[in-house]
C-alpha cells in the first residue's frame, strides 16, 4: 500500500494551480495549521463532502503496566477524532 502524504498533496496543488512547490507548501501548511488551531480551541472543523474533525475526551480509566503487571490509573485526555462524510464513504467504496 502506498502512502499519500503532505509532499504529494503539495505537488498536486503546485501542478494544478501553476504555483511553485514552496508556494503550494505554504498553502498546505496554512490549512493544516488553521485546522490544528481550531481543534486546540475546542472548535469542530467541518469540511463539507469530506468529514468532521473534532476533539474527543477519553475518560480516566484503570490500566495495567505490562512490565510489572501493576494496575495504574490513566488520566482523562483529549484526542483528535475524525468522522468521514457519507459522500467520502461512498466514494471510497
Amino acid at each position: 500500500m502506498e502512502i499519500y502524504n503532505k509532499k504529494n498533496l503539495t505537488e498536486v496543488i503546485a501542478d494544478k494551480h501553476n504555483l511553485t512547490k514552496k508556494e503550494a507548501a505554504e498553502i498546505v501548511d496554512l490549512v493544516f495549521d488553521s485546522m490544528a488551531d481550531a481543534l486546540k480551541n475546542n472548535l469542530r472543523v467541518d469540511i463539507t463532502g469530506f468529514g468532521k474533525f473534532e476533539v474527543k475526551t477519553r475518560a480516566a480509566r484503570t490500566g495495567i503496566n505490562p512490565q510489572t503487571k501493576e494496575t495504574i490509573e490513566i488520566p482523562s485526555s483529549k484526542v483528535p477524532g475524525f468522522k468521514a462524510s457519507k459522500s467520502l464513504k461512498d466514494f471510497v467504496r
